[in-house]
């Protein structure tokens, strides 16, 4: 009987290569996913989300978008080292990334209408800004913030609300001090202004970081739920 697989890899850059996490499904792979990164980078939480990915069928690919750096994962208490690494981003370098994430996936098969984003932190930052972008199978932000003012160099989440060219779920705690819920509200209403089917779906008790098994925000229950709903969600726009 075949075997989840996984295999750490190099992706050409314009920039050098790029180190890249891949998980391979037993099967033949219902879709492709690229995972984004939170703020501390390709870290072991990152990479189990791609092993869970992979589990559910999918193939996934998670770039490292600090190979430009020396310093690429960092702890989670690591601000003031991570700073620098996190403001030498740029929406150039970080779309020259997703798209040789992207390449990656049609190598190994997946058409764009069977690529799927997903980011967490930074990467759901990330991942709003590829949907609106570009027209893939789905994409699911984590608790990507963002939403009023534009970082890494990427428009504020509330311009490309309306832009969205890719099915979209956002994810997103309510005790999340980073994100106010005033500011998904106003996300959620402009995203289904868009072309594509959209969902906003918010968590009482979680904050931000609540996927993440690693921190002390972790929330059990809103993960749970919130994973049961990216994998019906990433399901239902590739059927």
């Amino acid at each position: 009987m075949t075997e989840l697989r996984t295999e750490t890899i190099e992706l050409p850059t314009s920039d050098g290569p790029m180190t890249a996490f891949v998980a391979h499904p037993a099967g033949t792979p219902i879709g492709g996913v690229v995972v984004v990164q939170e703020a501390f980078g390709l870290t072991g939480h990152i990479r189990r989300v791609a092993e869970s990915l992979a589990a559910a069928g999918f193939v996934a690919v998670a770039p490292a978008l600090y190979h430009r750096s020396e310093q690429q994962v960092f702890g989670y208490t690591e601000y003031e080292t991570m700073g620098p690494v996190i403001m030498s981003l740029t929406a150039e370098s970080i779309t020259m990334d997703i798209d040789a994430a992207l390449g990656e996936l049609t190598r190994l098969g997946q058409a764009a209408d069977s690529q799927v984003i997903i980011g967490f932190c930074m990467g759901g930052s990330v991942t709003l800004a590829t949907a609106a972008r570009l027209a893939l199978g789905a994409a699911v932000t984590f608790y990507g913030g963002g939403i009023a003012e534009g970082r890494f160099g990427l428009e504020s989440g509330l311009a490309y609300g309306p832009e969205l060219r890719t099915p979209w779920l956002g994810l997103y705690g309510d005790l999340d001090a980073h994100i106010p819920s005033d500011e998904v509200e106003q996300l959620r209403a402009l995203a289904a202004t868009s072309a594509v089917p959209t969902e906003v779906v918010r968590y009482g008790d979680a904050d931000h970081g609540f996927h993440c098994d690693e921190r002390a925000s972790f929330h059990a229950e809103s993960s749970a739920d919130a994973w049961g709903r990216t994998i019906a969600f990433l399901t239902a726009n590739l059927a």
